[in-house]
């Protein structure tokens, strides 16, 4: 393929958690410069499409970035704020490059953890002075989940017919690949017009379209929704494990019974409130009601990130944590019935030897 020249703007968003919840109206009197986001639409767009509650959006200063390539280039940062404590910090980094060294890019891209470690250090000082309006905060640094979209102009719909390079640009990589890795590269595509087309790989998306906020947004919000997944399923995994712990010297011993019960049943039982709350939560901060294209697009999205099946996990693991709690719930209060059971027994006898001596 000949080189074409093609400018455009390489969004990157990376997604952190910062506790169980935010209280987003106190969020905004704490951040003067913040600002509702309600979600962008064109005329397309129905009014079922909203967030529920909507996000909190932040401008941060601009930043200066050193990336293959493009080398140095002043990024737009802004930091978006869901009411489930998820944030999603964005660069929106302007280039112009022939299509060899786009892909270049791209491929340079695959290594970010120096790209996570920024949004962290340009993310922490909004934490700390949001600290009051979240519920346990914790800024979980070591769990993020990045995204990358290369937002390219209509007229360079051409370049989506060469499918080896447009499927290392969504792979991230720049090197050959196999036909079937090409094809599942450039599998899921949608677009609405002749002049616009999206491409979602599990890494990075190619996006020919010229006004396409909602888009973006929607893209931004499934990659949010990844990460609180991967919160949620490493909790109940953390969780499982300490209830487990404690669970175990309550099966060995001789007496069973007289041992403590109301730790490990505490740990299950708000384990599964907390889990089951943070999962609806979660999946219903995006309100998509109806079939039109913005739905299918996250849809689209969804699947790359397989979400479903992240949901499924969740769902299978709160089952256990439910059998779980179950089998120790029967167990306590089998206990607590063989205690009593033992204590009419003694109360009985007692009875029969205090009467035996009063005759």
């Amino acid at each position: 393929m000949a080189p074409q020249t093609v400018a455009g703007v390489l969004h990157v968003y990376v997604a952190f958690d910062w506790g169980d919840s935010l209280d987003l109206p106190r969020a905004r009197d704490l951040v003067a410069s913040g600002s509702y986001q309600e979600l962008t639409r064109r005329r397309r767009t129905p009014s079922s499409f909203a967030y529920r509650p909507a996000p909190l959006h932040i401008e941060l200063p601009a930043v200066s970035l050193e990336l293959a390539e493009i080398e140095r280039v002043e990024a737009v940062v802004g930091l978006t704020l869901f009411d489930i404590a998820a944030v999603s910090l964005s660069f929106r980094i302007p280039f112009s490059l022939d299509s060899q060294a786009l892909l270049r890019l791209a491929s340079s891209l695959a290594e970010t953890q120096w790209l996570a470690e920024k949004a962290r250090t340009l993310a922490q000082p909004v934490f700390e002075s949001l600290k009051p309006a979240l519920e346990d905060p914790v800024f979980a640094a070591e769990l993020s989940e990045d995204y990358f979209v290369f937002q390219l102009p209509p007229d360079a719909l051409p370049l989506a017919n060469n499918a080896d390079w447009i499927a290392g640009l969504v792979h991230l990589d720049a090197s050959p690949l196999s036909i079937e890795e090409r094809d599942e590269a450039l599998r899921l595509r949608i677009s609405y017009s002749p002049e616009d087309l999206c491409i979602a790989d599990w890494t990075a998306c190619a996006l020919f379209d010229r006004d396409c906020e909602e888009t973006l947004q929607a893209i931004e919000f499934a990659n949010v929704q990844l990460l609180e997944f991967r919160h949620i399923d490493r909790r109940l995994d953390t969780s499982l494990a300490e209830a487990t712990k404690a669970i175990h010297p309550l099966t060995r011993g001789m007496l069973p019974f007289w041992r403590i019960q109301s730790r490990p049943l505490r740990v299950l039982g708000e384990m599964k409130v907390e889990a089951n709350d943070l999962f609806e939560r979660t999946g219903n901060v995006l309100k998509l009601v109806g079939d039109p294209y913005l739905a299918r697009l996250y849809r689209l999205v969804s699947t790359r990130f397989h979400l479903d099946q992240w949901a499924e996990n969740i769902q299978r693991k709160l089952e256990v944590a439910e059998g779980v709690y179950q089998v120790m719930s029967d167990q306590a209060s089998g206990f607590r019935m063989e205690f009593m059971e033992l204590v009419v027994v003694l109360l009985i006898s007692l009875e029969i030897v205090l009467a035996f001596f009063h005759r």
